[in-house]
């Protein structure tokens, strides 16, 4: 059986395992996200797809940690300065005044990912894998960084995943060209070992906070 096959089980395993031991801090963060800002609790569905295994593109689901049509506002061209500095930083802001007060806290801590674990049991995403990113985002950050394209390449090849080797390498303060090659690293080298490494770093990532934007 190969590796990606026996990962498989393992994603489906571990889906269902932190869904029903999660699902009691989801509901609470679903009801604080409803009861202090409009809109849906799921970042909504007119967000962009992301890219998955070999550039398929899927609906990533994440708890709204932002302002509704929040990905829309900052492509409006009154903030265009706002929108270059999200770009040349990595596609995150530091002080990103889109965030919503309940979203600070869930972001930092990454519980606004946990609605992952759906796209794990559809088969979209892994638990651990590579950052799903933008099909735009790659576009512009290629561009910016021309020597990435085979990492990026390298990086499509493996499902997304919720954590992953960047995740528990400094998460937002590691630079896009250092992701990527990151990402690209931990598909060409995939093993159960590696795994198992970078899930018992993943809770000290999340609880600290460290990189958390």
């Amino acid at each position: 059986m190969k590796y990606q096959d026996f990962k498989r089980s393992l994603d489906i395993f571990f889906a269902v395992l932190l869904l029903i031991g999660f699902s009691p801090i989801m509901l609470l963060v679903a009801l604080a996200i409803k009861i202090t800002s409009p809109g849906p609790v799921l970042v909504e569905a007119s967000s962009p797809k992301r890219a998955g295994r070999n550039g398929k593109l899927f609906r990533l689901y994440k708890f709204r940690s932002m302002i509704p049509g929040a990905y829309f506002a900052i492509r409006n061209p009154k903030n265009k300065k706002l929108l270059e500095e999200y770009r040349k930083s990595g596609y995150k802001l530091k002080n990103d005044p889109r965030v919503t007060p309940v979203g600070r806290v869930i972001r930092k801590y990454s519980v606004d990912e946990l609605p992952q674990l759906f796209n794990v049991l559809k088969g979209e995403m892994s638990i651990i894998g590579p950052r799903p990113y933008y099909p735009e985002e790659l576009k512009v950050q290629q561009a910016r960084y021309p020597q990435t394209k085979q990492s990026i390449k390298e990086a499509l090849s493996v499902k997304p995943g919720m954590t992953g080797y960047w995740q528990v390498s400094g998460r937002s303060n590691v630079n896009f060209d250092k992701r990527i090659a990151i990402d690209a690293i931990y598909a060409k080298n995939m093993s159960l070992l590696l795994d198992m490494q970078i899930i018992l770093k993943t809770p000290w990532a999340m609880i600290s906070g460290k990189g958390a934007i």
